[in-house]
């Protein structure tokens, strides 16, 4: 299953991305094949910028 990811310039919410995150490990019962652990760096790394990007607009 190929992972879904916005195309540049619509940035998903952390909480979307997290949500994904949480849908993934539930889905896979905690144990990531190569593949799903490439989906999940990818969207940790998403979910970092969404976090930074936040934090920013609060400021």
């Amino acid at each position: 299953m190929s992972p879904h990811f916005p195309p540049p310039g619509s940035a998903r919410s952390a909480a979307e991305v997290n949500e994904q995150i949480r849908a993934l490990w539930l889905r896979t019962g905690g144990y990531l094949s190569a593949q799903e652990r490439t989906e999940y760096e990818l969207l940790v790394v998403e979910w970092a910028k969404a976090i930074r990007e936040e934090i920013i607009e609060a400021a």
